[in-house]
Formats: C-alpha cells, structure tokens, sequence
C-alpha cells in the first residue's frame, strides 16, 4: 500500500517557479514509477511528466520541456516536479500516481495540489 500526499502548490506569477512534491508512505514506494498529472477546467486530464522507479528514464509532454524538471529520492520517499518560467496555461490541478510503469496503470494517487499561474 502506498500513500500520496502533494504539495508546493499556490499562485505564482508568469515567469515564475514553484516546486511540486509527492510525498509517500509506504515502503514499496522505491519499486513504483510516478507520474504527474493536471487538469485544468473543462479540460482533459494529461500527463506532465513521469519518472520510473530508479530515476533513469523520464518523460515530459513537448508544452513543459525545458520548463519542468522531475525527479525523485527513494530515501526521502518523495518526487519532485521543479516548474520554472511557469505560463498561465499550467494552471490545473496537479496530481501525482503510483504505478508499475510509467504508462500506467496507476495503482494509487495523491490528492492533487492547485497550481495557479497569474499574466
């Protein structure tokens, strides 16, 4: 069983940063790999970017690259997602979810944390 808890989440202006964590419990937590969602409003939700369970193969979605930065440390048992020079559209809800592979399935997720981005 795994737990999920995010934060860093708040409001930001345009050009900004804010560094998300995925904090879990669990001590299984180091075989998972984890992906980060959002979802905005009246959108569907997407992946952002994802890291497998030993930190050597990452993902971003074209819209983030070079912006955000995932990473991970199984002794702290927490990812990390570093955003910077942030954009009104990141705004959404952003969620973190646990699963055998980056593709899915997911087998447990976090809450979320609201990620708003003023121009």
């Amino acid at each position: 069983q795994v737990q999920l808890v995010e934060s860093g989440g708040g409001l930001v202006q345009a050009g900004g940063s804010l560094r998300l964590s995925c904090a879990a419990s669990g001590r299984t937590f180091s075989s998972y790999a984890i992906t980060w969602f959002r979802q905005a409003p009246g959108k569907e939700r997407e992946v952002v970017a994802s890291i497998s369970w030993g930190g050597g193969n990452r993902y971003y979605r074209d819209s983030v690259k070079d912006r955000f930065t995932i990473s991970r440390n199984n002794a702290k048992m927490t990812v990390y997602l570093q955003m910077n020079s942030l954009k009104p559209e990141d705004t959404a809800v952003y969620r973190c979810a646990a699963g055998a592979s980056t593709s899915g399935p997911y087998d447990y997720w976090g809450q979320g944390t609201q990620v708003t981005v003023s121009s």
